[in-house]
């Protein structure tokens, strides 16, 4: 996907998980239903790897999300496009916290320049209890929906990114919340990567 590509996406966008296979994937489509990227983690690796294709046919990869580390400790994801252009990173605060998810967004140059963050962190923490029960558990995915705020450095909300009501937390929904948002590709890449780690909450 080229950079002026975004300009004319039209929002919000849906991602939706795959049900049924044994990888960790879902299809990203617009407003008007046109299927904008296939996501999927690449399963059995040493580092978290997750790779964006052009469509579920796998045919044309776009970009590729690498860990830098073997473990879940302040992962830094390194975001690239096909021909190996650093789009930007993404660190993910120390050890996933009990209180509020928070992932740093950095520029090509290392710059932290965006963040997002739990919106509602009580949700997560309401999820985790009523996770634990059986049978009440179940129906946590259609009570407790978490939803993520992408915030520029100076504090401005240009993205929420939401979990909607569905068992297995199949659907999200992506809420373009400033106009002219500059960087667009990148911002988005990151959403991604968010929500295939943050999806098992609500």
């Amino acid at each position: 996907m080229e950079k002026n590509d975004f300009i004319s996406t039209q929002y919000p966008l849906a991602f939706k998980f795959q049900i049924g296979t044994i990888a960790n994937d879902f299809i990203a489509s617009d407003a008007l239903g046109r299927q904008l990227f296939y996501v999927r983690e690449k399963m059995f690796t040493w580092r978290d790897t997750i790779k964006v294709y052009r469509d579920s046919s796998k045919s044309e990869l776009l970009y590729e999300l690498v860990s830098n580390k073997l473990i879940d400790f302040q992962q830094t994801f390194t975001l690239s496009d096909a021909t190996g252009r650093v789009v930007g990173k993404v660190r993910r605060k120390s050890l996933r916290s009990l209180w509020r998810s928070t992932f740093y967004l950095m520029d090509d140059n290392d710059v932290h320049d965006h963040s997002i963050t739990e919106k509602n962190p009580w949700t997560k923490m309401w999820d985790g209890l009523f996770g634990e029960i059986p049978i009440i558990g179940v129906l946590s995915g259609y009570i407790l929906n978490p939803a993520y705020v992408l915030r520029s450095e100076t504090g401005e909300e240009l993205f929420e990114i939401r979990k909607e009501p569905s068992f297995f937390g199949r659907k999200f929904s992506v809420h373009k919340l400033a106009q002219g948002t500059a960087d667009e590709e990148r911002l988005l890449l990151s959403l991604m990567l968010m929500v295939l780690i943050e999806r098992s909450n609500g």
